[in-house]
């Protein structure tokens, strides 16, 4: 009987006691229920922010991590190099060019030349078609050509127009009292300079700077882009009336000197120069101009006198240098013309002196040619020797025919032709 009372008892104790707990915490919920949800809402969300923050962080991570390895994959964007673009260009070039149209580059002609009429003062229709057929690679004018300094702006602005390669624009410009056909023109003002012997004596090679800066000033301004000048010749004869004042002097380091000065300022103009009359015309005693003119003395002799202004030229980054029509039977062996003398052209004016640029021929028209050679004839022959120019041929059409049939026959190679080109438009297609 007491063991039943007891575990009813037991029982009743227990009933109660978990009445008691759920009233307790039915009432500790019911008064703590808008905490508790805040506290899982708060929890919950800052769980989802921790993840969404997790989730980002990893994002951006890999996306740095991609930037990165593209970054390593891909090339760095680099500058354009000039000196490729330049080639580029001058390849594309040749390769659009005809052999017709390469062969005519090779010649630097005046505009009556190109046109056939008796004195030409303006480019127009004519001149056009005459370059579509004749595309040269230079145009030379003479005071003849020149009527006013509007005129001159003009006519050498549309002469340009019509050219698919800019031709060189020259003019002989030495400046002094003996060869300047702008400055002694008589219809154009422009600054007039001494003559290279007044600034020689000067001593002061800055002199023949200005003369270069003064004179390729002017010339630029009226639209051409190089000069046949400075006269780069030693004046070891006195009595050498072609060159006399034309020369900075008889001292071959002044000259030299001067020479790598004048080049300077015109190259600061933009305006090319032309080292003349190379291997030196200044111990002549006959005017090539008339007659073959000889030069006497071996190499060593010439290398100790008349090669050094072209040395000093040419180190001063000329874009031109000219042959004379001068025989130097010591060094070559024969009357062959320095011009036409693969001995003074290819062997000592590119291999021993270095000179990589535009190699241009003296006048063709000269009494020393054209008493020797026919047109054609003389200008295979320059090109043969490593000319890359020729100016003014006596018979532009039979030059220039001569020429394109040396190439169609193999007597000059299109490697050859391609390589006078490449030189060419490397000169005009400088920055």
């Amino acid at each position: 009987m007491k063991k039943t009372i007891i575990v009813v008892i037991g029982v009743a104790l227990g009933i109660t006691l978990v009445a008691a707990g759920l009233f307790m915490s039915g009432a500790f919920n019911g008064k703590s229920a808008g905490t508790s949800d805040q506290t899982s809402a708060d929890t919950t969300s800052s769980g989802t922010e921790t993840a969404a923050a997790a989730s980002a962080e990893t994002t951006q991570a890999e996306t740095t991590q991609a930037e990165t390895t593209q970054a390593e994959t891909t090339p760095a964007e680099t500058t354009p190099d000039p000196a490729k673009q330049q080639e580029q260009k001058i390849e594309e070039t040749i390769q659009g060019m005809t052999v017709e149209e390469e062969a005519a580059q090779l010649f630097f002609i005046t505009p009556e030349e190109l046109t056939g009429v008796t004195t030409v003062v303006k480019a127009g229709e004519m001149t056009k078609s005459a370059l579509e057929q004749y595309p040269v690679g230079g145009i030379v004018y003479f005071s003849k050509n020149i009527a006013g300094e509007e005129q001159l702006t003009e006519m050498i602005a549309n002469t340009k127009s019509y050219s698919k390669v800019t031709p060189f624009i020259g003019v002989d410009e030495e400046g002094g009292s003996l060869v300047a056909r702008i400055a002694k023109s008589g219809v154009i003002s422009v600054p007039q300079v001494d003559d290279m012997s007044v600034i020689g004596a000067s001593g002061d090679p800055s002199r023949a700077y200005d003369v270069g800066v003064t004179i390729g000033t002017y010339l630029s301004k009226l639209g051409f882009n190089m000069d046949f000048a400075p006269d780069a010749d030693v004046l070891t004869n006195p009595n050498n009336t072609v060159i006399g004042s034309r020369s900075f002097g008889s001292d071959p380091a002044v000259v030299a000197s001067m020479v790598a000065e004048e080049v300077k300022g015109l190259r600061s103009t933009g305006v090319s120069s032309a080292l003349k009359h190379f291997p030196g015309h200044g111990g002549t005693t006959t005017d090539s101009h008339e007659d073959a003119a000889v030069v006497n003395g071996n190499l060593e002799e010439l290398e100790a006198v008349e090669l050094q202004p072209f040395v000093s030229g040419i180190a001063a980054g000329t874009d031109f240098v000219m042959a004379g029509h001068l025989r130097v039977p010591e060094v070559t062996g024969d009357d062959t013309p320095a011009s036409l003398s693969s001995v003074m052209i290819t062997d000592i004016l590119r291999g021993k002196l270095g000179f990589n640029k535009i190699v241009i021929t003296d006048a063709m028209n000269m009494g020393a040619v054209t008493n020797y050679y026919d047109s054609g004839q003389a200008a295979v022959m320059a090109i043969q020797a490593g000319d890359d120019m020729i100016l003014m041929p006596e018979n532009f059409q039979a030059a220039y025919q001569g020429v394109v049939e040396a190439v169609y026959d193999g007597s000059i190679s299109k490697d050859r032709l391609d390589e006078s080109v490449r030189r060419i438009l490397s000169v005009k297609y400088a920055d």
